[in-house]
């Protein structure tokens, strides 16, 4: 009633301005928000801090794109089970860490690989990308021919293995009539694929953005007095104990000992200078509206057991993301409005 007798001494007043009914505006449409997430081993628990952030502030990605561990988590995000993802990655001890390293000193890789696939057939079952209620692809890599493969259809599980079997670690892995190994050898962060998925507004995670001191140039190095001479003395096995010790021996080859490291530390090392030289060139050239980069660097690729510090350095570096990317989301929103092309 009083909103009808304040609307009627407007007429009367002719103040055709109270004369107009209020209009109700269009909730403002959100543009199509990508996420791409990058390789980086036990680095990569920082992706589920990042995506619990992200959707806490409203921000639900309709298309993912990960590789490697980028891909692992990216893939349990979108079949919902992120939540027994993250409860399994935070229980994880250096002792079961070991225990899913099934040694394959015979084979093409150090590490079998089949109890941690067996751990995610048991989550993920036979869900099929094309079922997902996301866009997803994970990225891999042909070995024989470099060329970059975007798993977009077929079995989620094994999609997630031919994208995070490191060369010389897993062996790689049979798709389609196609050998496939690790997506970081050519992609490590995938924003060029999400583009490609027609996303509006790219959030990428580079999880090695700190490793600062890396790729310059030493222009004059040489041996010196420093130097320790090196040991050739043949190792004692320890006797039966030694023989038969696993977790020793896992240590021992995985951690590294005392005067140096193991042997896939230094796989990984090499790979990680690799990694870090391509995804500095990548987003270069095709860099991400919005990048959102962990502090990770004391956190090695081989420590899944510091899960808990990954996450939360994820969700620390998404709370300080967040004036950007909503300033991106706003800004796309209004394009996408008022269909005013972006790209």
């Amino acid at each position: 009633m009083v909103f009808e007798s304040l609307f009627t001494r407007g007429r009367n007043n002719g103040d055709r301005s109270v004369d107009a009914s209020p209009k109700i505006e269009p909730a403002v449409p959100q543009p199509t928000i990508a996420l791409a997430l990058g390789g980086g081993a036990a680095r990569g628990f920082a992706h589920i801090g990042v995506i619990r952030t992200l959707i806490a502030h409203g921000i639900v990605p309709e298309i993912i794109v990960g590789t490697s561990i980028g891909a692992v988590v990216g893939g349990c995000y979108a079949v919902k089970q992120l939540d027994d993802f993250e409860a399994w990655a935070r229980s994880l001890t250096v002792r079961s860490v070991l225990s899913y390293l099934d040694v394959n000193l015979t084979g093409s890789g150090l590490i079998r690989g089949n109890h941690l696939a067996a751990r995610l057939e048991q989550a993920l079952n036979d869900t099929r990308i094309e079922d997902l209620p996301v866009r997803f692809a994970a990225i891999a890599t042909e070995f024989t021919t470099g060329h970059e493969v975007w798993l977009t259809r077929g079995r989620l599980v094994d999609a997630l293995r031919a994208s995070y079997a490191l060369p010389g670690i897993f062996p790689p892995r049979r798709i389609g009539g196609r050998w496939l190994v690790d997506g970081a050898l050519v992609n490590p962060v995938p924003v060029s694929a999400a583009r490609a998925f027609d996303a509006r507004l790219v959030i990428a995670v580079n999880l090695n953005s700190d490793l600062f001191g890396r790729g310059t140039v030493i222009a004059n190095h040489g041996s010196d007095e420093s130097d320790e001479p090196e040991n050739n003395k043949p190792e004692s096995n320890g006797g039966i104990r030694g023989i038969f010790g696993r977790e020793r021996f896992l240590r021992r080859h995985f951690f590294g000992k005392r005067g140096g490291p193991g042997i896939p530390t230094v796989m990984i090392e090499a790979f990680n200078v690799m990694q870090d030289r391509i995804t500095r060139a990548r987003l270069a050239g095709d860099p991400p509206d919005v990048s959102i980069n962990p502090r990770l660097g004391e956190i090695g690729w081989f420590e899944f057991h510091r899960a808990e510090e990954a996450i939360a350095l994820g969700a620390d570096a998404t709370e300080k993301s967040m004036d950007e990317i909503m300033q991106a989301v706003d800004a796309l929103s209004h394009a996408v409005k008022s269909n005013v092309p972006v790209r």
